[in-house]
């Protein structure tokens, strides 16, 4: 289970990695996804990732719905 979600919009607003706990998970949207986090739990949103036509490894890619299912879950989310 996830405890935190992090949904990032854009590539200069990562947290810092002190602020993650070992349960979280970083998603990335919007423009977010021109930028690969340097940490290994995280996901990207496949549409977005398709809009702007850049590649990225199949098993990072998920849907909204999926976005949303994680959300669900979690303990808590973080927009940042």
């Amino acid at each position: 289970m996830v405890n935190t979600v992090w949904l990032i919009k854009r590539p200069a607003d990562f947290p810092e990695a002190d602020l993650l706990e070992d349960n979280d998970m970083i998603i990335l949207i919007q423009d977010a996804v021109l930028r690969i986090p340097s940490i290994e739990n995280w996901l990207a949103c496949e549409e977005d990732v398709k809009a702007r036509n850049i590649k990225f490894p199949e098993d990072k890619l998920i849907s909204y719905e999926d976005i949303i299912d994680i959300i669900e879950k979690a303990e808590k989310v973080i927009v940042w």
